[in-house]
């Protein structure tokens, strides 16, 4: 009999808070290899908040986060960069450098401190931007992009780094419906096939039931409900959860919601 697999993202008892304002508490949740978490909630009760804890980039109030059975202080933080990749809700560019340079930032974690980027780096950075559609671009300067064009490169860092779990702050801002899709479709292949988990806060109900395994609701009061998909997202929970009625239309054995009035 084989080992059981310990969860890519694991939390105990989490409790975040953020300018005595609660987020979560008592958040017990396991995300094992190839399986989707959507996080929803109103604006400001505090998903980037919890998607940054979970990442690492601040502390928890109380409570446990550990990658594949390690913590961060454990992991340290080249180590954590190789498991788990952020994609934030907004990109800088500071300074100067074309498409590629920018994706090839995605590489680091798995150099040396004085490595240069390799040939085989550089192949991961291409093979990542013909995945987003942009390899025509990969010599144009970061500054020349459009917004949707911007974020695509942005994911396409965050595949060049190649994590084992993936968490995406609205990974969908900026972009056209076809692009959308097309990026929630190249996700979900990629924890498919790599066994790698995804963590994404999503504002579309009807994206995050289609390509959701698990949903997490947050109300901006410490409360929240997890679990599957088919049960968590229902019309009169998400009524709640947004100050609006909400009805379930089913087609093709598919669910949508639509706002009732």
């Amino acid at each position: 009999m084989s080992a059981p697999v310990a969860p890519l993202l694991a939390t105990r008892d989490l409790a975040v808070a953020i300018a005595g304002k609660r987020v979560v508490t008592a958040l017990d949740l396991g995300l094992q290899p190839g399986e989707r978490l959507v996080i929803l909630g109103r604006n400001g009760v505090g998903k980037t908040t919890l998607l940054h804890t979970l990442a690492g980039l601040r502390a928890a109030e109380s409570g446990d986060i550990r990658l594949a059975g390690q913590t961060y202080p454990t992991l340290g933080p080249r180590g954590a960069a190789r498991l788990r990749g952020l994609l934030p809700q907004h990109q800088g560019d500071a300074f100067e450098s074309s498409v590629l340079e920018t994706v090839l930032v995605g590489r680091h974690p798995h150099l040396s401190r004085w490595d240069w980027e390799s040939a085989a780096d550089e192949a991961i950075a291409r093979d990542a931007l013909a995945a987003l559609q942009l390899a025509d671009l990969a010599e144009r300067s970061i500054h020349t992009l459009s917004g949707g064009e911007r974020q695509r490169v942005a994911l396409a860092t965050l595949l060049a780094q190649q994590p084992a779990l993936y968490l995406l702050d609205e990974p969908l801002a900026h972009l056209d419906l076809n692009h959308q899709i097309a990026v929630l479709e190249l996700l979900s292949r990629r924890v498919r096939d790599e066994q790698a988990a995804l963590v994404m806060v999503l504002h579309d109900i009807n994206l995050a039931a289609r390509y959701g395994d698990h949903a997490l609701l947050l109300h901006g009061d410490g409360e929240h409900a997890l679990g599957a998909v088919e049960t968590v997202l229902d019309a009169p929970r998400l009524s709640r959860l947004y100050g609006h009625p909400l009805r379930v239309i089913e087609d093709g054995g598919r669910r949508w919601f639509v706002p009732d009035t």
